[in-house]
């Protein structure tokens, strides 16, 4: 996958992967990161999907409908990359903290309903359910923080309380910061996730 590596100040930090918007690269989310994890090393990824010339992690069949089969296959390639980046840069793979957006974050978000110990845990903006109907693996103790908007055209107020009793169901502790901003991710929010994750990685 198209990648690229920044090495941290803090080893003992945990490693931010990072997964962009529809549309996104590599780069859109390192400010973000800078601003999250300063000190963290960051792994972030260039989806291997296109639609209509805009990068994404995984097809879909239409608007909020995913293609679940290349959902399943883009998860287990993500999850076998992160194995390969982390025997290639030298980082703890059982450290890894996602940070994803919409459809990065929904990604992030099928790595925890696919595998147990994929992530550490995850910064999700603006995620959908990625699939129903399927048992979770046991999340106990990984923290979630899930940022939503409570008029999301893209992804509701519903969808965000379903994932979050999904997440919760298998263990996981969430925390959800709601704002009135459509799908957009905020100043606010980033600095919303920036502390949440000072509070539980430390800084």
């Amino acid at each position: 996958m198209k990648h690229i590596f920044e090495k941290g100040r803090l080893e003992e930090a945990p490693t931010l992967v990072l997964f962009h918007g529809t549309g996104g690269t590599e780069r859109d989310l390192l400010p973000l990161a800078k601003r999250i994890a300063p000190d963290s090393s960051v792994l972030s990824l260039r989806g291997n999907v296109l639609e209509n010339g805009m990068p994404r992690f995984f097809r879909r069949l239409a608007e909020g409908v995913f293609d679940e089969k290349d959902l399943v296959f883009r998860t287990q390639e993500v999850n076998e990359f992160l194995d390969q980046a982390a025997a290639q840069y030298g980082f703890d793979r059982s450290r890894l903290v996602a940070v994803g957006y919409s459809n990065g974050a929904n990604i992030a978000g099928s790595l925890l309903f696919h595998y147990r110990n994929a992530l550490q845990g995850a910064i999700l903006h603006h995620p959908m359910v990625p699939r129903r109907g399927i048992e979770l693996p046991d999340l106990s103790g990984i923290p979630i923080f899930i940022g939503a908007g409570t008029n999301d055209p893209i992804c509701s107020a519903q969808e965000t309380e379903e994932l979050e009793g999904l997440l919760s169901g298998a263990g996981a502790a969430v925390t959800v910061h709601w704002e009135r901003y459509g799908h957009q991710l905020t100043p606010m929010e980033a600095d919303a996730a920036a502390a949440w994750f000072g509070e539980r990685f430390g800084r």
